[in-house]
């Protein structure tokens, strides 16, 4: 949640996300489950970045120039088509309490801790985006699944409605019945 850090952070961008340079910030950011080490800096996901920024925590800089979160959002497009439903997950997990953290590349995918169990605990989910009306073949979705299950996660589909609302989805592996 947003209303967690306790100032207003400043951010420069950079072409893999938002560069945080100041110390204070970086422990701030780190303790809740935000960014990578990168250095002596944090590295802000772009969409970690666009939710803090669209929660009124993050000041984004390009050169002395501040973003917008329209601008932020347009050119994180124009790096990953996929930003807008990884936000869209992201700011609903966190809204809820999650720590979320990047996935194992599955394509639109999170770890996600249990509430209260960052740091201490390995993630419990893994979860899955898709936009809803996205065709994706039942064995791509199976064999996804089941690398999840060998890790000893929980797999989760979040499907985006076309109304930007995230609706979850449990999964676990299954065979067919061959009669």
């Amino acid at each position: 949640m947003t209303e967690e850090i306790p100032y207003v952070l400043t951010g420069h961008l950079a072409k893999k996300g938002v560069i945080i340079n100041d110390k204070k910030a970086q422990e701030e950011l780190k303790k809740r489950g935000y960014g990578e080490e990168l250095d002596d800096k944090l590295l802000l996901k772009d969409y970690e970045a666009i939710f803090l920024l669209y929660g009124g925590k993050l000041r984004v800089l390009k050169g002395n120039k501040e973003m917008s979160v329209n601008e932020l959002v347009d050119f994180s497009i124009s790096k990953d088509a996929s930003i807008w439903t990884r936000f869209l997950i992201y700011r609903d997990l966190r809204s809820r309490g999650y720590v979320v953290r990047e996935g194992f590349g599955f394509g639109v995918d999170f770890r996600v801790y249990d509430r209260g169990e960052y740091g201490s605990k390995s993630a419990k989910y893994v979860i899955c985006g898709l936009n809803e009306g996205t065709k994706t073949l039942i064995k791509e979705l199976s064999e996804i699944v089941s690398q999840i299950g060998r890790m000893g996660k929980e797999a989760v589909l979040a499907v985006i409605e076309r109304r930007g609302e995230v609706i979850y989805y449990k999964i676990q592996s299954w065979k067919p019945h061959k009669d």
